[in-house]
């Protein structure tokens, strides 16, 4: 599975909770995940929701996700139709709310990566290719029973496609 984008970071990238992502304001007052989306990072970022594109990355330092354990964080950053989030390390919940919604959570040396790169993810190989810098960055390849979690959309939909746990 290969991911094409633009690489989004943030002046301050380390600890970005999940109320940075979403906004508590947010969080029980807009069901539509759509909606939802378009206040992604907008307390980081007012202008973020406007400046991404399709596929596009967020890329971020240490810890990004911490907080709260709602799903309402990487809900909204999966519809904003951003590919993945590029990060040094995650809150644990975080991490595994994302695999359950079919986002995928990347643990890189991000420090080699500025926001507007151009990247290439392959997660099957493991690799990150920063296409603007002609760089590499090695990453542990996905094992195939996520990729699959992962092609089918996260953990509820592969579930609901196969009537159980089958990989």
């Amino acid at each position: 599975m290969e991911l094409n984008g633009k690489a989004r970071r943030f002046k301050s990238d380390n600890d970005i909770n999940t109320d940075y992502i979403i906004s508590g304001r947010y969080k029980f007052k807009i069901q539509d995940p759509v909606e939802l989306a378009k206040h992604v990072m907008e307390d980081l970022d007012p202008k973020f929701y406007e400046r991404i594109e399709k596929g596009d990355f967020i890329v971020a330092g240490r810890n990004f996700g911490c907080g709260s354990s709602r799903e309402q964080a990487p809900m909204a950053i999966k519809y904003a139709n951003i590919s993945a989030v590029i990060a040094k390390s995650f809150a644990r919940i975080f991490y595994r709310n994302c695999y359950n919604l079919g986002l995928p959570a990347i643990e890189a040396d991000t420090d080699g990566i500025d926001d507007g790169d151009e990247l290439a993810v392959d997660l099957a190989a493991g690799v990150i290719r920063n296409k603007t810098k002609n760089t590499e960055i090695k990453i542990a390849p996905l094992p195939p029973t996520m990729q699959t979690l992962l092609s089918d959309g996260g953990l509820v939909a592969h579930f609901k496609k196969h009537g159980g746990f089958k990989i």
